[in-house]
């Protein structure tokens, strides 16, 4: 028999009738009624079980109260007293009544002696060093003022190193706008720890004379 053409094939092909395959998946139509009334029951009394247990109370929980600590007054941070009133304060003996204004670097300190003050940091200074300070530019008393041109010539402030440290951190933060930029940085600047032990070699300096206002 010889071979249809492929244009009959096409046609042949195009008019036969297409069979429908069995499904195998079982649907809720194909189970019995019986199991069909038990799962939709079984659902509907799960739901009922979970409504009621969202329902539910919250179960009372008992909460003991505890009376907060006393707490500890903060302490007001210490104001420097006046100049005035720290002369007057300054120690016993010859040098109560004499102080003195030095330059260590680039910073002026007014120094009494058997006082302390904190400096920008002393490079090779060690603790318990006794160090002399030469640059005075005023020795004061209580009748007399040696004022320096610019220093007291002579004139020396002698103390003891009594500690290195730093100061409190100093927070640096860095920021620029719409550049998506910003820098934290904290700082604490390191200091010495002086105490002041005298103040010598003034005496032969020209004074002038400090009148007093109760008499003028």
């Amino acid at each position: 028999m010889p071979p249809l053409p492929a244009s009959a094939m096409a046609t042949a092909t195009a008019t036969l009738p297409l069979r429908l395959l069995p499904s195998n998946t079982l649907t809720l139509s194909s189970l019995p009624s019986a199991r069909r009334s038990l799962s939709v029951a079984a659902v509907a009394h799960r739901r009922w079980q979970l409504r009621a247990a969202a329902e539910e109370a919250p179960e009372a929980v008992e909460v003991e109260f505890v009376e907060p600590e006393a707490e500890a007054e903060e302490e007001e941070p210490a104001v420097p007293e006046p100049v005035e009133a720290q002369l007057a304060a300054a120690g016993a003996g010859k040098d109560a009544d004499i102080f003195a204004v030095v330059m260590i670097g680039s910073r002026q300190y007014i120094v009494m002696p058997g006082r302390y003050i904190y400096t920008q940091r002393l490079k090779g200074a060690n603790v318990d060093d006794q160090i002399i300070l030469n640059k005075v530019l005023l020795v004061s008393t209580r009748d007399k003022a040696y004022i320096g041109m610019p220093v007291v010539t002579n004139a020396a402030v002698h103390a003891v190193v009594e500690e290195q440290g730093r100061d409190d951190k100093v927070i640096v933060f860095k920021y620029k706008k719409k550049k998506k930029y910003q820098r934290k940085l904290g700082h604490r600047q390191p200091n010495t720890r002086l105490r002041i032990t005298g103040i010598s070699g003034y005496e032969e300096y020209p004074a002038d004379p400090i009148l007093d206002p109760a008499a003028a």
